[in-house]
């Protein structure tokens, strides 16, 4: 078990005074057999009404309406988490199942079948063809083939940090050879959908002693959960060449990226110039706690 301070600053700045809409904060993970929320705080430049919910994917959303108007608004989220792993390592994989295809049954497949559809258009088939290229034999057990592919797209592509908001296609992602964190996390969710995987794309934070080796720390981080038949959901980080790694502290997994903004929102009236500003800290705590 590890005890881990995190703290997600966001910050908009315009060049002159705006009132605001409401604001989605998807900045919170929940309680689970993996994370335990210990403290939890959140701070706003501007007064205004929080809710807090759930939505259909089971993700916690806080829904905030700034009050009065600024030329500023931050969000400062503070965690203390206790972070549990489930090493690979540590499972007994029973499922017979391989890659081609993967086998659900009726009941998770009922659950599932909205994962498994791809979201995106492949015209040109980019990806497709670069999918081809990863499949070595038809009975490869699923999880070596993930384990593959998740190393494969973390050796072959080259990690470019961007500060735009979005996420390129995969098909962009394939034919220029590099991307962020969340390009290659949806690379890996779409190109196992056309396999008939159910994949989701997460998002929460990455652990990094002094963000040494590691890919995506200092921000927001992105990566791709699989359902496996004796798994259940799994974590595979391709930026980092990662899978159930006990340095991924998740906070949401959704469809598709649009609908996994850490926060959105709107202003009412003529901003200017603005600039959006990200500032993730991740840290171990020195605290010995009780075991879960």
């Amino acid at each position: 078990m590890a005890r881990l301070g995190i703290t997600h600053e966001t910050r908009y700045s315009y060049e002159r005074p705006v009132a605001f809409g409401p604001h989605r904060l998807l900045i919170r993970p929940r309680d689970s057999h993996a994370i335990r929320i210990v403290e939890a705080s959140l701070a706003t430049s501007l007064p205004g009404p929080m809710r807090w919910s759930y939505d259909a994917s089971g993700n916690c959303v806080c829904t905030f309406q700034p009050e009065g108007e600024a030329d500023f608004l931050t969000i400062t989220s503070r965690l203390v988490i206790d972070r549990f792993p489930a090493p690979l390592t540590d499972q007994a994989v029973d499922d017979p199942h391989t890659v081609s295809p993967i086998v659900y049954g009726r009941e998770d497949r009922a659950v599932l079948d909205p994962f498994i559809r791809p979201a995106t258009e492949d015209a040109d088939r980019v990806m497709l063809r670069w999918l081809r290229e990863q499949m070595e034999r038809p009975d490869e057990p699923a999880l070596d083939f993930l384990l593959r592919l998740n190393a494969t797209i973390h050796d072959q592509f080259e990690y470019q940090a961007r500060s735009a908001e979005g996420t390129q296609s995969p098909a962009l992602t394939v034919a220029r050879g590099a991307g962020t964190c969340r390009d290659f996390a949806w690379l890996m969710v779409e190109a196992l959908r056309r396999l008939g995987y159910a994949a989701m794309f997460a998002t929460g934070y990455v652990y990094s002693p002094s963000h040494g080796g590691i890919r995506g720390a200092g921000a927001t981080h992105a990566w791709c959960e699989v359902f496996l038949p004796d798994l259940g959901w799994t974590e595979f980080d391709p930026t980092n060449g990662l899978a159930e790694s006990e340095d991924l502290i998740r906070v949401a997994a959704t469809r598709t990226p649009a609908e996994a903004l850490p926060v959105s929102g709107t202003v009412i009236g003529d901003p200017g110039l603005s600039e959006l500003s990200v500032a993730v800290d991740v840290q171990q705590l020195d605290v010995l706690c009780e075991a879960a």
